[in-house]
């Protein structure tokens, strides 16, 4: 990502490797990866987001990439949504953000979501990238979701099975994971492949990783049950493949109207990695609800 500098941030839960570009004096945009990527994900957007006059903010999320990875605690605690949300709003604190928008894909998006609930003082505004959301999608499982999305499940499974059969070959899992999700030819870099390989080839990260959806599969839906009848406040983008599992399982929009008061959207062209897949596309979306 030219022009983006590396940092550690040491938030309360974890050391937080981010890449920050742009003017100090630029509207704050934080962008948050998913699984198996990194903050590397958004290299063909977040340059249009800085030219734009925005200073960009691009975390790995705790237990991904170049971040801490803090043991995952009683009922995976360390890595429920709320948490890894609590690392991101104190990592644009001490950049000097208060309030910014959050811009969030596939596990970041579920972050970001939950940022928007724990701490509506700091998003402006959100955008989400391909979810619906997690109680939505777990209380609506059938075959065919199942199918699709096998990892949800495997993931989720005690230690240390999940953990032992992707470390067998982790380039096997991440390259099949990451092939099954991406509908456009061409779109994957394999420089930028390469860099998630780097990260996910350590043992400590497979390990994060499943305690990202453990997490997700208990204490998160604890967490989401007791804001079943809040809405998110601030506007929501919601952008989804059309050619992807979301898109063709769910309404999306029509999930994200039960939870935000505020909702827009649409489908683009492609699977499930909207900023890799069709980044002049996926920027544009991002700027008209930037700047509304």
């Amino acid at each position: 990502m030219p022009g983006f500098d590396l940092r550690d941030v040491a938030a309360s839960g974890a050391r937080i490797r981010v890449a920050v570009g742009g003017e100090a004096s630029g509207r704050p945009v934080l962008l948050l990866h998913g699984h198996p990527q990194t903050h590397v994900t958004w290299h063909r957007v977040a340059l249009g987001l800085v030219e734009a006059g925005y200073s960009v903010v691009a975390p790995d999320l705790r237990g991904y990439g170049d971040s801490g990875k803090p043991p995952g605690g009683e009922n995976h605690v360390n890595y429920s949504k709320r948490a890894m949300a609590l690392d991101q709003v104190e990592v644009m604190r001490s950049l000097g953000f208060r309030r910014f928008a959050v811009i969030g894909h596939d596990r970041g998006a579920r972050v970001a979501h939950r940022m928007a609930l724990d701490h509506p003082e700091a998003v402006d505004r959100l955008a989400l990238l391909d979810i619906a959301p997690t109680a939505t999608m777990y209380a609506r499982t059938d075959k065919e979701f199942a199918t699709r999305y096998f990892w949800w499940f495997f993931l989720i499974q005690p230690y240390d099975l999940p953990e032992r059969m992707i470390g067998s070959d982790p380039d096997y899992f991440l390259r099949r994971h990451v092939a099954g999700q991406t509908k456009t030819s061409g779109a994957l870099d394999e420089a930028v492949v390469q860099e998630y390989l780097r990260c996910y080839r350590d043992p400590a990260t497979i390990h994060a990783i499943c305690e990202d959806y453990r997490a997700a599969a208990t204490i998160d839906l604890e967490h989401d049950a007791a804001d079943a009848e809040r809405k998110v406040a601030a506007p929501l983008l919601a952008l989804w493949g059309a050619r992807g599992t979301v898109g063709a399982l769910y309404d999306v929009l029509a999930t994200w109207r039960e939870k935000a008061s505020d909702v827009r959207g649409r489908a683009l062209d492609c699977g499930h990695s909207l900023q890799e897949e069709r980044p002049e596309e996926t920027l544009a979306e991002l700027l008209r609800f930037l700047a509304f």
